[in-house]
């Protein structure tokens, strides 16, 4: 049976020697890393995932480990995926790619990553408020909506960016106020809004600790975001910009006006509230108490001040980089609990996990049809082996993902047009020059998209696949159960 600490510990001190002897972390972080690859193998097997965003990394990643420049031809001609987002040290996934060509050797890596970051909230639990505490914590972070939503959606860079934090949290709670630093620093090579992120740990620090460190670290953070986001991203986009700047809230005529408006367009429309909460609820609210709380605020900022509604919920995996910090925040909140307090509180966090839990992608496992390969998918799986290795392919966004390891991939029909990434009203979308064309008419399962069609409406879909065998030189090689496959006629 689990028990805590008898007295109240000390904010820093090192009060349970059994959670040294039994690596209680380790443990946790082996059996999460099992649960999310179940959930992100699963799906990709069930044709869940996606060329927007699994077989964009992939491309990525492939071209770094063929020691080619990042170029994601599902992202557009000839894209450098480093104009899209800055995330350089994608490429230490690279050897990996190399051993295992594979999707699965991202969606494995990914959960990895995140199970990775539980290591350091468990440790600081058990170490300040004993083996209880870090069970819980265990088991608050690894079963996390936040977390969960990451891992059940494809892979992206801030897998990378978790565990980082975390550790750099854990040496925060120490005062090890250099490591801190040394964990957070590559947070700006994983993607460009987090230098601000590493510059809040500056301030941290600045207000804890060291001032200079503090100082310097914060200003290295944020002058490295608006490099990146000024000159470097727009130095490898094709259109010479800063690919994601439509998403930025438009000024409200001056900058005192957009800034007497944020605090309202924070809170406008009512799913940035409750994302809100939701943030930090698996803590039973109680990380709010902690200073480490501020180290979300660069997160929470720019998704409630985007115009992109996909960042204000819960869906994707805007949240798991959040979620160390919520954990961290509610052990530093915690050290000052009496026993009763205590085990109270953490009745609280392991209840509100239990309840959130139905309500998002873990639950997968216990469906039905997640262990159900439909006569859809085998014929899915069928047409996809008759295009050979090396092929050049447009393919629908769940089809997509199946192919990237071993051809060069595009969507069909065509997206995006001009590399406009958030334009889907073209009035024209260009004819397809890929040799090979697969196509599923079958609405796709919707998590996390709304239901529908992506990019464009069926309708205007299938008057592409028909423009293909009128027009555009293309014969049928097959169809079966709404996927068509088609192949370039010689010499069309």
């Amino acid at each position: 049976m689990l028990t805590i600490a008898s007295e109240a510990p000390v904010k820093g001190t090192a009060s349970a020697p059994p959670t040294r002897r039994l690596p209680v972390p380790w443990v946790w972080a082996a059996g999460l890393f099992l649960l999310y690859a179940t959930v992100a193998v699963r799906r990709h097997q069930l044709l869940r995932t996606t060329g927007y965003d699994l077989g964009i990394f992939e491309q990525a990643v492939r071209a770094y480990a063929e020691l080619r420049a990042p170029v994601a031809p599902l992202r557009g001609e000839g894209f450098n995926l480093l104009g899209d987002h800055f995330h350089p040290l994608l490429a230490a996934l690279a050897p990996l790619y190399r051993l295992w060509p594979s999707p699965l050797c991202l969606l494995l890596a990914q959960s990895a990553l995140l199970a990775l970051a539980v290591v350091p909230l468990a440790r600081r639990a058990g170490d300040v408020l004993g083996p209880a505490a870090a069970h819980t914590v265990a088991a608050g972070y690894g079963l996390s909506w936040g977390v969960a939503s990451a891992a059940a959606f494809d892979f992206h860079e801030v897998a990378l960016a978790v565990p980082l934090l975390s550790f750099s949290l854990e040496a925060l709670a120490r005062r090890r106020w250099r490591q801190a630093v040394a964990w957070a620093a590559p947070l700006l090579l994983v993607k460009e809004d987090l230098g601000f992120t590493l510059a809040a740990v500056g301030a941290y620090i600045a207000i804890k600790g060291p001032r200079r460190l503090g100082l310097g670290t914060a200003a290295v953070g944020v002058l490295g975001s608006l490099l990146e986001v000024k000159v470097l991203l727009p130095a490898f986009n094709p259109g010479g910009g800063y690919a994601h700047a439509g998403n930025l809230a438009e000024a409200q005529g001056s900058l005192l006006s957009t800034l007497a408006h944020a605090p309202l367009d924070v809170l406008r429309p009512e799913a940035k509230a409750v994302t809100l909460i939701l943030v930090f609820a698996p803590s039973a609210l109680l990380a709010l108490r902690s200073p480490l709380a501020l180290i979300a605020v660069p997160t929470l900022g720019w998704r409630l001040l985007s115009e992109n509604g996909f960042h204000w919920g819960t869906s994707f995996h805007y949240s798991a980089i959040l979620m160390p910090v919520v954990f961290a925040g509610l052990v530093d909140a915690l050290g000052d609990k009496s026993r009763r307090e205590l085990r109270a509180v953490l009745a609280t966090v392991l209840a509100v996990t239990a309840v959130l839990i139905p309500s998002f992608p873990l639950a997968q496992l216990a469906q039905r049809a997640t262990w159900r390969t439909t006569p859809h998918i085998e014929a899915a799986r069928a047409l996809l082996a008759r295009i050979p290795d090396g092929a050049t392919v447009a393919a629908s966004n769940r089809l997509a993902p199946q192919l990237t390891a071993r051809c060069t991939v595009v969507l069909f029909p065509t997206f995006p047009v001009g590399g406009e990434l958030y334009r889907y009203d073209v009035p024209r979308i260009p004819a397809p020059t890929a040799a090979w064309i697969v196509h599923d008419e079958r609405a796709p399962e919707a998590w996390p998209y709304p239901s529908g069609h992506w990019p464009y409406p069926i309708e205007r879909q299938r008057a592409e696949l028909e423009a293909a065998t009128r027009t555009y030189g293309y014969e049928v090689v097959a169809r079966r159960d709404g996927i068509t496959l088609l192949r370039r006629k010689s010499g069309g």
